[in-house]
């Protein structure tokens, strides 16, 4: 029995960033055998085992082979005459196709190393066309790598996108991959791939639709990357994008994707309201008050800053917005609504009371602002 560190683990570590997660392929074993030395199993579809302290993940060796369309029709053998050499050949990049033994010698029987350092994606057998979430896993790491697509590669991602392939995606795994190259350095890349092999326009064709104005596209890029570079959350991000769309198309981008409540609610805000953000150093206290309520940001502020956000990323008068807003929206929040309510006698009463005293201490606020 040999044990090898296979994937991601060796790849980020021969370009000296973080190793998070080690996942191992284990040649020459059975599943009684892993039982036998006290492994629990986990795989369903194949045979997976934790090791009993450490809980990292050990596979057996095995091959695929295609039985039915989509990602899921595939059959596993798994055994102890598979190689690592074969475990190797079924994984979809060159880069993630590199095995370290217990000595710390490389097997990398396609030249992943070589491509690490000519910063290439390169997909290992025709057997990468089969399963189609390897388009959106290739889109995700052009936007953590900045690496380029090698272009027979990105012939057979246009292939793919263009025989259907990717229609077999369910909306979850769409969301989960999009989700997550969100998150990385570069987003917007993800997605110029995504839109030049062809798939974007099968999974989002929401997001898709922004490359028929050019100045659009580009803006809505450079936006997304300069809430990436800032950190913001995923949901603001997702948000950024949406502030380029009409809200029906962000109604139904979030059904297509399935994306959870949290996101979907600020990405309609963001579509809806993110121009009155903006223009906010120019908006007067009503004017305000209006996009506080309509924003809901006296109840659930947290969100309505993941809002401002998502509305002035890449803007140059950021700044200047941002403090405006957050001065108007602390002095309307400290109002004692509850106060109010105590000396009033109906309902009406109390909401305008409340609604003139928010005027009255974002006024003050406003102008104490102006001659500080």
């Amino acid at each position: 029995m040999k044990i090898y560190c296979v994937g991601g683990a060796v790849r980020d570590e021969l370009l000296g960033v973080p190793v998070k997660d080690r996942d191992f392929v284990v040649v020459g074993a059975t599943p009684e055998e892993m039982l036998r030395q006290g492994f629990k199993p986990v795989g369903k579809d194949f045979p997976v085992f934790l090791h009993p302290r450490t809980h990292e993940e050990y596979a057996l060796a095995r091959t695929e082979r295609k039985t039915a369309r989509g990602y899921h029709g595939f059959e596993f053998y798994a055994a102890p005459d598979v190689t690592i050499e074969q475990d190797l050949a079924r994984r979809d990049l060159t880069i993630n196709a590199i095995a370290k033994d217990a000595e710390g010698r490389l097997i990398d029987p396609f030249e992943g190393a070589s491509d690490l350092e000519a910063g290439v994606l390169r997909h290992v057998s025709p057997a990468f066309g089969e399963d189609p979430v390897r388009i959106l896993r290739v889109a995700r790491f052009a936007a953590r790598f900045g690496f380029r697509i090698a272009p027979e590669t990105m012939a057979l991602m246009k292939a793919m996108a263009r025989n259907g392939e990717a229609d077999a995606l369910v909306a979850e795994r769409v969301w989960q991959e999009l989700a997550r190259g969100l998150m990385e350095a570069k987003p917007s890349r993800m997605l110029e791939v995504l839109r030049e092999c062809g798939a974007l326009a099968r999974v989002a064709p929401e997001l898709d639709a922004l490359w028929e104005d050019s100045d659009a596209a580009r803006e809505a890029l450079r936006a997304l990357d300069a809430s990436a570079a800032t950190g913001h959350s995923l949901e603001a991000r997702l948000a950024t994008l949406a502030r380029m769309l009409d809200p029906f198309a962000v109604e139904s981008l979030a059904a297509r994707l399935k994306t959870p409540a949290d996101c979907r609610d600020l990405a309609l805000l963001a579509a809806r309201y993110s121009n009155s953000v903006a223009d906010a150093g120019e908006l007067g206290v009503e004017e305000l008050v209006e996009l506080f309520e309509a924003t809901d940001a006296w109840r659930r502020p947290g969100r309505f800053r993941s809002l401002v956000d998502a509305a002035l990323a890449g803007e140059q008068n950021a700044g200047h917005v941002r403090s405006r807003l957050e001065r108007a929206l602390a002095a309307g929040a400290a109002v004692d609504a509850g106060a109010i309510a105590k000396t009033s006698t109906t309902p009406a009463e109390i909401g305008q009371r409340v609604a003139q005293a928010r005027l009255t201490a974002i006024r003050r606020a406003l102008s104490e602002g102006v001659s500080d």
